[in-house]
């Protein structure tokens, strides 16, 4: 049985979201080194505010300000923090009722150890040295003795600041291995020496390629290797017109779906070597490699006569 691949994979990308009144207000409230909430029709003060009431659907537009003090409400110890979070060394992920609120912020405490950490302790905000209305405006919460701060309890705010924050860009990062699995990691290896090698089912006898493990129709298991083309035929296709970011191929190209000889299930591959307006429908393609490619770069017109469509109907 060949090696199963695995490799990292890092998925990003920049998340921009336009705010509210309410999370505008609530933002521009942290870089001016106020904390608002928002006051439901019940009486309940929401930290962090929010812009429907959860229970009963209420839009919510009545903001209170509420003192940078409150109470540890639970905890879990962080024994080693991750690029991106808040502090570089351990700390604790805590939930804090800011006082004169009803419910509470997760966010980091900056404390010793575990053991100096519990349920219903007071704390404060430490504020970021340079604020500019995000959460990380409170750069942590940090031990407090005292009673609460100001104001000591919810006030009403108009929420109306200088230059209001009205939009933020959260970048969205995922670091993960990824494992193609079994089946696939035979395809991938069998490509890097030139061939493509599908599965096929005990069952339908259909030929799946890329192979996936299982039959998508059947539900049963696939181990039976089988080799498949080179050559193939277009059952259907696209013309692309925009330029993807980081692809150096020219527009207009084709992109297709290619049903390789043998194959029960159609691929994807971009279509060269032919005016992108004379590609057709049961055109007969070939795949075309470069010299350390592990894929076929393209494919290209093999020379032969177009197949007939009721040869690969069933694939479109």
């Amino acid at each position: 049985m060949p090696e199963v691949l695995k490799a990292p994979l890092v998925v990003e990308f920049p998340f921009t979201r336009s705010l509210g009144p309410v999370q505008s207000a609530f933002l521009t409230g942290l870089r001016e080194r106020v904390v608002l909430g928002v006051r439901t029709t019940d009486g309940r003060t929401l930290v962090p505010p929010v812009e429907y009431d959860p229970v009963t659907a209420d839009e919510l537009r009545d903001l209170v300000e509420v003192a940078p003090t409150g109470t540890v409400t639970t905890w879990a110890w962080n024994h080693a923090p991750r690029r991106g979070q808040p502090l570089g060394t351990p700390f604790a992920w805590v939930l804090v009722r800011f006082d004169g609120a009803d419910t509470a912020l997760l966010h980091a405490l900056d404390a010793p150890g575990p053991d100096s950490v519990r349920t219903g302790m007071r704390v404060r905000v430490r504020w970021a040295g340079e604020r500019s209305g995000a959460i990380t405006d409170i750069a942590c919460f940090e031990p407090y003795d005292g009673g609460p701060g100001t104001p000591a309890g919810p006030t009403g705010h108009d929420g109306s600041f200088t230059d209001p924050v009205t939009g933020i860009v959260a970048p969205a990062r995922l670091d993960y291995v990824y494992s193609p699995g079994r089946a696939q990691s035979a395809h991938l290896q069998a490509l890097s020496e030139r061939r493509t090698v599908g599965e096929r089912c005990p069952s339908c006898r259909k030929v799946y390629v890329p192979p996936r493990g299982a039959c998508p129709t059947c539900g049963v298991a696939t181990t039976e290797q089988v080799e498949v083309g080179p050559r193939g035929t277009v059952t259907t296709y696209c013309i692309v017109n925009i330029k993807a970011r980081n692809l150096d191929i020219e527009v207009p190209y084709v992109y297709a779906h290619i049903a390789l000889d043998g194959a029960d299930l159609a691929l994807h591959g971009r279509i060269g070597g032919i005016p992108y307006d004379q590609v057709r429908m049961g055109l007969r393609v070939e795949p075309v490699w470069t010299e350390d490619g592990r894929h076929p770069d393209h494919y290209r017109p093999a020379g032969e006569p177009d197949a007939e469509y009721e040869t690969y109907k069933e694939l479109l």
